[in-house]
């Protein structure tokens, strides 16, 4: 099977224990949980059977070691996972506000994930590589960006093919360079993979079907528009494919997306029709949201299939 590859941020997530709980206050927490948005999507690729490796950058601390282990017992390739003496592994404390909304405090660009380079055994992981998935997220400073259109370069030389996950929200796009990384990105695109309005943040048009052209006739190969809970809808030149999603009951939404976009690309990388690739997307993102923490609801094959079988028992 083809193998995927992806580069970023690495790092801890720590959170609140009571919905409405903030920071200004000592409170209960809960954690540490292994996360980071290209970490827990190789995971989730790993545990569906994709080959899958991750470059990236923690700590010589607790933090660091947990991640490298849940990525390891997952199956995924961590050989270009660099450990820095001296610098801690990223974090990201987070709150749940009364309206499902969340709030964080991260340390990113200051942790050893700021570390992030282009070194040999990231060169070694890409060479044995097939495709390379990008987030947003992972535009977190110039010395990552640079790592991502190296990443995508090279990929693109030996005619491997790119997916984008943009992870990022419209307040960001103001960062400076973050447009003009996210473009760079977004112009070597085969599968782009939006969440809900994401889609218009790089459109002119006001609505679905528009952006959607638009996109398409910029040289994307297929467009996955994540919707949530409703399901997700493919986009190709030849039309638009649209599945729904599974019913659960969500503990946890950190993550879902990045499960459901690990399982899509795998699926597409393996030549699988489009429905039946976001049948097994829908399911490795509903049920990446019944657990707490952004990993923790990672589901091998196996067990994905059987969820849907039983889901379509149910019905």
């Amino acid at each position: 099977m083809k193998k995927l590859v992806s580069a970023g941020e690495i790092l801890v997530e720590i959170m609140a224990e009571r919905i409405g709980q903030s920071f200004l206050e000592p409170g209960p927490l809960v954690g540490p949980f292994p996360s980071g948005a290209p970490a827990i999507f190789i995971g989730q690729a790993a545990a569906l059977g994709q080959p899958a490796g991750l470059i990236g950058a923690v700590g010589n601390d607790d933090f660091g070691r947990l991640n490298i282990d849940r990525l390891r017992a997952l199956g995924a390739d961590v050989s270009a996972i660099a450990v820095h003496e001296g610098h801690a592994t990223g974090t990201a404390f987070v709150t749940y506000r009364a309206d499902a909304s969340r709030h964080f405090v991260f340390n990113i660009r200051n942790s050893a994930a700021g570390l992030l380079e282009m070194n040999d055994a990231a060169k070694r992981l890409l060479a044995g590589a097939d495709h390379v998935h990008v987030m947003g997220s992972s535009l977190f400073s110039d010395r990552a960006t640079e790592v991502a259109i190296a990443a995508i370069a090279a990929m693109k030389a030996k005619g491997g093919t790119v997916s984008f996950d943009p992870n990022i929200r419209r307040e960001i796009m103001q960062a400076s360079g973050m447009r003009e990384a996210l473009d760079k990105v977004l112009a070597q695109t085969d599968v782009f993979l939006p969440s809900g309005n994401e889609l218009f943040l790089f459109s002119s048009a006001s609505d679905e079907r528009g952006a959607v052209d638009e996109l398409l006739a910029r040289g994307i190969s297929c467009i996955v528009l994540k919707k949530g809970a409703e399901g997700a809808a493919y986009h190709d030149r030849q039309g638009t494919v649209a599945i729904p999603g599974f019913a659960v009951k969500e503990v946890d939404p950190t993550g879902a997306g990045d499960c459901f976009g690990a399982a899509f690309v795998s699926f597409w990388l393996r030549g699988a029709a489009p429905a039946d690739a976001l049948r097994i997307a829908n399911a490795c993102g509903a049920l990446a949201v019944t657990r707490k923490g952004p990993m923790e609801g990672i589901h091998r094959l196996a067990d994905v299939e059987a969820f849907i079988a039983q889901a379509g028992a149910d019905a």
